[in-house]
């Protein structure tokens, strides 16, 4: 594995806010912090010689493309997508796990919102406290590849409305009413859902990061569930507000365990 510094320097000079990573996991705390300098880069890497590259998608976003496990084929759902003009040639990645990633400009006169699930097997990854790792950074021995030297263009103010549109409707297939509905049920309604009303948010998240801690589900994984519960927020918390609730509930859960033991 090399040492990717001069990469990381040269994506900080470019505008784009640079966080070290190891896999998918970022080596610093970053939420609601200003990006890394480049002199903080390169006194970073001395330390941390074979950290890998994300970029936080603060003045741009990715639609992320990929086979999930749940069958969701994202490569076909782009391939059949009605408006294939919205994709216009930008700069593009294949990621290490066999993925595809498209870049574009945030929209000066739109926001766009975060979208896990916005089409099967297309999410859109675009909160200011998000990444996505670059080249060429490896993951499991794989890299990742950029596909082209395009310059990031603007996305159309078509596409930045899909991706901000939420279906308004509820398949009557799925409208059962449930007797008893078990507490596993909420906390995947939940990631669903998301964690409600402002007021509520935080609470909601520690019930639900201390249900599936409770579990046994992996602090890894709740935390990235809790994203995608967050992703799914109307007023979502910020990242360094959701970090700090799991963690709390992660301590919590280790002192219950202990006290069991």
């Amino acid at each position: 594995m090399r040492n990717l510094v001069k990469f990381a320097v040269a994506y900080a000079k470019a505008g784009f806010a640079v966080l070290p990573m190891v896999g998918k996991q970022p080596l610093m705390k970053f939420a609601d912090r200003p990006p890394l300098t480049v002199e903080q880069i390169e006194q970073f890497w001395l330390t941390h010689p074979y950290a890998q590259i994300a970029l936080r998608t603060t003045n741009f976003f990715v639609v992320d493309i990929d086979e999930h496990p749940d069958g969701a084929d994202g490569f076909k759902t782009f391939r059949e997508f009605d408006h294939p003009e919205w994709f216009r040639n930008t700069l593009s990645q294949t990621t290490a796990g066999g993925g595809r990633q498209l870049f574009y400009l945030k929209r000066d006169d739109a926001a766009i919102q975060q979208n896990i699930g916005w089409r099967p097997g297309i999410d859109i990854k675009a909160h200011v406290n998000n990444y996505v790792v670059v080249a060429p950074s490896e993951r499991d021995g794989h890299q990742y590849k950029w596909e082209n030297n395009n310059p990031i263009v603007t996305a159309s103010p078509e596409l930045v409305a899909s991706i901000n549109q939420r279906p308004d409707y509820k398949p009557s297939s799925l409208s059962i009413d449930y007797d008893g509905k078990t507490a596993t049920a909420e906390l995947f309604e939940t990631i669903s859902k998301g964690l409600g009303d402002t007021g509520g948010r935080n609470n909601a998240l520690a019930s639900f990061s201390g249900g599936l801690l409770i579990r046994g589900v992996d602090p890894e994984s709740v935390l990235d569930l809790a994203r995608i519960a967050n992703a799914r927020t109307p007023d979502q918390l910020s990242e360094k507000e959701l970090i700090r609730t799991v963690e709390s509930m992660v301590r919590k859960e280790i002192r219950r365990r202990e006290a069991q033991s």
